[in-house]
């Protein structure tokens, strides 16, 4: 079939590419190049992570999102925290370091497997064994890690060092040096993993020998994870926020995502302003971002309350309500007929990896899938390549303090999947890995696209703003005349010299007005695209 597909790496992008060429749809494509992700990406995501994906298909002109993140872990046994394997490692970032939680103790219940075959079996024509091909083909090889992987490694080896299994894989014997671009990645015993995946389905992962060894190991070692709260996962589906913007129709995901439901209150923000009116990039641009992004983190502190007092669906109805948002939108109107900033409050510093990818097949079926490991638990579970998460050491996941929360519950994610339909048909998929940048690099994106018509390269390309304790972040690029005014008007701006990861990695597919697909991959984290014909 043919179809184009914007991921995080070459690799992961011709596999999803090579399915579609295989006859598979949309889905099929994602739920591949996802699997390949998790060993060309593995700077990045793991198979040990959760994620979320959302669909939309033509046929029927419905979309769905599938909700496969991290439950909290412990079903069954009393949490007694002083034999947690749980230890803290610092990670140095250049110019500031980073405190991170691994071990055993650190692994929330893992979505991945199970979501991205519920995917493939609810929505792709292939079946899965053909869909891991590429995958075990990969993992048998072994992979040349790119630069911008290994890069990614280099600054992780606290945890890819941490143990015997994680030095196998991402050390040299020789010296212990962490693994240089272009040098070949190796998982022991993961090709034999999907091998049994392909054959046994996801039950491996949930009650057979993937999911004994996983709890056999969490038991022994010091985790939390049971076979309890692997028998009791569900892969979670729900309808879209549906928002009205401009000429366009915005699909968003529901919580667990709140990445989602932010991101639809700033849209719905700046949906009172004519945002084309200004030239991008201009002062009064990056004013109204700044005021955008303030007010969606002053109101972030109403929508964590109306979740403890309301069911969710009518705590997202609350938080999107014409008159709640419209309060926001008059303080930032009114910041920038004063021309100064608005008072502000801070979010949470934090960079968990997160790997995104975005397909649309020549039938007009679209995905956006989102999948993290956090930075993984720091050790390989025996015998089996599997590399699990470290989303319950993410204290930005855990703001009342580290497993605090009670077992069962779906933890949060900042993730946001979107689909955006011009007419009822698809026009854009885009989304983005980069924590609570991930709501800045997707807004920015759309925003760029769609009220500036830029054409998607320059959308992804350009420079890209985030505001954090106070601080607008002004990627490089920008016109330093701009951001001097933007100073002077009283911001407290930091000026980046060139383009980094900080700023998310929206790797998006889109259709053109003639009708013709196109993919940009983010070069900002190591962005790859493929065509199928």
């Amino acid at each position: 079939m043919n179809g184009v597909i914007a991921a995080g790496d070459k690799q992961t992008a011709e596999a999803g590419a090579r399915i579609l060429g295989e006859g598979g749809n949309a889905v099929d494509a994602a739920v591949a190049a996802a699997f390949v992700s998790f060993i060309s990406e593995i700077g990045m995501v793991h198979l040990g992570g959760s994620g979320m994906g959302h669909i939309f298909d033509p046929r029927t002109h419905t979309s769905v999102v599938y909700d496969f993140f991290s439950n909290m872990p412990g079903l069954g046994i009393e949490l007694d925290k002083s034999k947690l394997d749980f230890s803290r490692v610092t990670v140095d970032f250049g110019g500031t370091t980073q405190d991170f939680h691994i071990g055993r103790g650190s692994v929330a219940v893992p979505g991945n497997i199970l979501g991205l075959c519920q995917m493939a079996a609810d929505h792709g024509r292939l079946p899965l064994a053909q869909l891991l091909a590429p995958a075990i083909e990969l993992a048998r090889a072994g992979h040349a890690l790119p630069e911008y992987q290994a890069h990614t490694c280099q600054i992780l080896a606290p945890l890819y060092t941490h143990t015997e299994g994680m030095r196998q894989i991402f050390a040299k014997a020789d010296n212990g040096r962490i693994i240089q671009a272009g040098e070949r990645l190796y998982i022991p015993h993961l090709a034999e993993t999907l091998e049994a995946l392909a054959e046994h389905g996801p039950s491996y992962a949930r009650t057979g020998a993937l999911a004994e060894a996983l709890v056999a190991d969490q038991a022994t070692h010091g985790g939390l994870v049971t076979a309890a709260d692997l028998a009791a996962y569900e892969v979670a589906t729900h309808e879209p926020i549906r928002l009205p913007y401009r000429d366009y129709e915005i699909l968003l995901p529901r919580p667990s995502s709140t990445g989602g439901v932010l991101t639809a209150f700033t849209l719905k923000l700046l949906s009172s302003f004519d945002v084309g009116k200004w030239a991008h990039g201009s002062a009064d641009h990056l004013q109204l971002l700044a005021e955008a992004m303030s007010a969606t983190t002053r109101a972030r502190r109403h929508w964590e309350l109306a979740l403890l007092a309301m069911p969710v669906k009518e705590a997202v109805r609350g938080f999107l309500d014409e008159e709640f948002v419209g309060n926001f939108a008059a303080e930032a109107a009114l910041a920038l007929w004063k021309g100064r900033p608005s008072q502000s409050f801070d979010e949470g510093h934090k960079k968990p990896n997160t790997s995104h990818l975005s397909v649309i097949d020549g039938e007009g079926m679209a995905v956006s899938l989102t999948t993290t490991a956090g930075e993984s638990a720091g050790y390989v579970v025996p015998g089996t390549g599997y590399i699990p998460n470290n989303m319950l050491g993410e204290d930005d996941l855990h703001p009342h303090g580290f497993h605090a929360s009670p077992a069962g519950p779906r933890i949060h994610t900042m993730m946001c999947p979107v689909v955006v339909l011009k007419d009822g048909r698809i026009k854009l998929v885009v989304g983005s890995g980069g924590s609570i940048r991930i709501r800045s690099a997707i807004l920015q994106v759309m925003s760029n696209f769609l009220d500036f018509n830029m054409p998607l390269d320059e959308a992804v390309a350009a420079s890209r703003v985030h505001l954090e304790k106070q601080i607008m972040q002004c990627e490089g690029g920008y016109d330093p005349q701009s951001v001097d005014e933007l100073e002077g008007l009283g911001y407290q701006v930091n000026r980046w010299q060139g383009r980094s990861l900080y700023f998310g990695g929206a790797h998006s597919v889109a259709v053109q007005e003639d009708g013709q697909l196109t993919a940009v991959g983010d070069s900002r984290r190591g962005g790859a695209i493929a065509v199928s014909h």
